[in-house]
């Protein structure tokens, strides 16, 4: 399943809404967020291997969350305000 390039899921947010939400962070965490139902919006990294990224995907779709794609896993790690790069986050609440 190639969610990246011709989503019908539409755009949520943007990096600079990590930045001042409650996240969480990682595959592991965001897949409990998704099925507790506090994920309001989900960013996954364009460049995170898609074993990781593919199932969030699809439980994003089941539970109808948003996706937005971030270019690289640095890019999203930053904006989570950690020093590594991350595959998956989550806006909570």
């Amino acid at each position: 399943m190639d969610t990246k390039k011709d989503s019908k899921i539409p755009k949520c947010g943007n990096l600079a809404d990590l930045r001042k939400s409650k996240t969480v962070v990682g595959a592991k965490q965001l897949r409990k967020a998704l099925q507790n139902g506090s994920a309001r919006a989900v960013f996954l990294a364009q460049n995170a291997d898609p074993f990781l990224t593919e199932p969030i995907a699809a439980l994003c779709q089941q539970y109808h969350i948003p996706i937005r794609w971030v270019d690289t896993m640095l890019a999203l790690g930053a904006a989570c305000g950690i020093d590594v790069g991350a595959a998956a986050a989550a806006i909570v609440e």
